[in-house]
């Protein structure tokens, strides 16, 4: 596997595709985003987030094929970079496929942009990911309860950490 800045052209139908209903979408991006996801959008959303949070669009390549997404956003104040938009393959799920993209992610955040650690925010209802991130070494630093409501359903929002242990 690899990772390499997105393109919307050849990667966009990956995203589409894997948020596949509104409840996916809720999890994926806390209704950031209209539903379904469309390239106008999209696009406006990922050049904001850029200018604003300094986010980089990734995508994860296994033999040629768009596999995973995700951003991440350096933070020079806290020296973190925060991982965001973490997307898998729907029809890959629960193969490894997040694990390695979440190892090639913190590399980059570690060697390209000096981060010490990183986090990301995932919510309690998203417990795939949960167990995903807890494999790849993500420690839970902070909950906030009842964060989120998506239907009848209120979830917590997780901050999670994994240290780079070279700096530690």
């Amino acid at each position: 596997m690899e990772i390499r800045p997105y393109d919307p052209d050849r990667d966009l139908p990956l995203i589409e595709a894997s948020v596949s209903d509104r409840r996916i979408h809720a999890l994926w991006c806390a209704g950031r985003l209209p539903y379904p996801v469309q390239r106008e959008s999209f696009d406006a959303f990922l050049r904001t987030e850029s200018e604003t949070c300094g986010n980089r669009a990734f995508t994860a390549v296994l033999d040629g094929r768009a596999v995973g997404f995700f951003c991440l956003s350096p933070n020079a104040g806290t020296g973190e970079a925060m991982l965001k938009f973490v997307l898998v393959d729907g029809t890959l799920r629960g193969q490894g496929i997040g694990g390695q993209m979440l190892k090639l992610a913190a590399q980059y955040a570690f060697t390209e942009l000096n981060a010490k650690a990183v986090q990301l925010m995932v919510f309690s209802g998203n417990e795939a990911a949960l167990r995903c991130y807890t494999k790849a070494g993500f420690k839970e630093r902070r909950r906030d309860a009842g964060a989120f409501r998506y239907e009848s359903e209120i979830w917590d929002r997780c901050n999670m950490v994994l240290q780079n242990e070279v700096m530690i």
